[in-house]
């Protein structure tokens, strides 16, 4: 039988392991170094603006410095094969919309990555449309001046801006072409940054991209926008109607913007980096700022994204395929 001095032994060890392994479990589950959240596109943009106002708060609630990395080109491609190749530590993240992550996987043979397999969605935090402007050196105030100008001034063909690729802006343009019998010519950029710098010069006479890319300079008056997407109105431009009350219908399904990890992140990294999200998107500065750039702002947990993900994939896929595109 043990004596009472080393029963007082033992049992100080065995508080000793206790707590060796409570503080290993901490210490596991905490957040280690900066986080680097990643950006597909130029900094300027609107993407880019959303990514500094969540890492501004994310710092305070991850207690470590948040920095934003703009890894622009290819639509994304290059930051998302970025976080391919990180460690899944919780320490990289990729915060984007659904051009990288759900349409360029549809309309590119080989990407670099693959969304599903590689990536684990962390949580998503607001949902937007996109819209047609036109700029300063048009006349236009609305879709149908628009339309008309282009039918008297440039004989029905116009050039319209759009900040990527295969993007869902291109297929769109080809849609208004469709809808209204206009001749018009989608011209891709790298980014909203360089396709908006040639609206505000005139370079180009409209360009369909996201709300957030357009609000300031629409508020600002140096652009118009004349339609958007969606099923209703957007708080920010209520004035502006949607394509669907304009006769367009079919393209409700608003994208989506969430924040995505490497595959193989620990799941309680990524429960605590969620939760960060979650308050971070609560905080009533932050829902200001985002809905007055035109975000429709709403937490979505890592599940609820990836479903989300899912269901805008399908959708795309099918007007993707009935346009005749073909992956390049």
């Amino acid at each position: 039988m043990l004596t009472f001095q080393k029963r007082q032994v033992v049992r100080g060890l065995f508080k000793a392991v206790l707590a060796s392994g409570l503080l290993a479990a901490s210490l596991a589950h905490a957040q280690s170094g900066p986080v680097k959240l990643m950006v597909g596109f130029p900094a300027g943009g609107g993407t880019d603006a959303i990514a500094r106002i969540l890492a501004d708060k994310l710092k305070d609630q991850l207690a470590v410095p948040v920095v934003v990395e703009n890894k622009a080109g290819a639509g994304g491609q290059i930051a998302a094969q970025a976080l391919k190749n990180a460690t899944p530590d919780g320490n990289t993240l990729f915060l984007s919309h659904d051009h990288t992550i759900t349409i360029l996987p549809l309309v590119v043979k080989n990407p670099g990555y693959d969304s599903a397999r590689d990536f684990v969605p962390v949580a998503g935090f607001a949902t937007f449309v996109n819209g047609l402007a036109v700029s300063g050196g048009t006349p236009a105030k609305s879709m149908a001046e628009y339309v008309a100008w282009v039918q008297k001034q440039g004989a029905g063909k116009d050039t319209v801006g759009v900040p990527a690729p295969a993007s869902v802006p291109e297929f769109l343009v080809k849609v208004i072409g469709q809808k209204y019998r206009l001749d018009l010519q989608a011209a891709p950029y790298r980014g909203s940054a360089p396709m908006m710098a040639d609206m505000l010069g005139n370079q180009i006479h409209a360009g369909v991209g996201s709300v957030p890319d357009f609000i300031e300079n629409q508020k600002a008056g140096k652009i118009r926008v004349v339609a958007v997407l969606g099923s209703q109105r957007q708080a920010a431009l209520p004035e502006v109607p949607t394509f669907a009350e304009l006769g367009l219908a079919g393209f409700e399904d608003v994208p989506y913007y969430g924040i995505f990890a490497p595959k193989g992140t620990p799941q309680a990294t990524l429960d605590k980096l969620s939760g960060a999200v979650a308050k971070v998107v609560a905080l009533p500065d932050v829902r200001e700022r985002l809905t007055a750039m035109g975000l429709t702002v709403g937490y979505m947990t890592g599940a609820q994204l990836g479903s989300r993900e899912h269901a805008y994939a399908q959708t795309w896929a099918h007007i993707i395929k009935d346009s005749g595109f073909k992956a390049q």
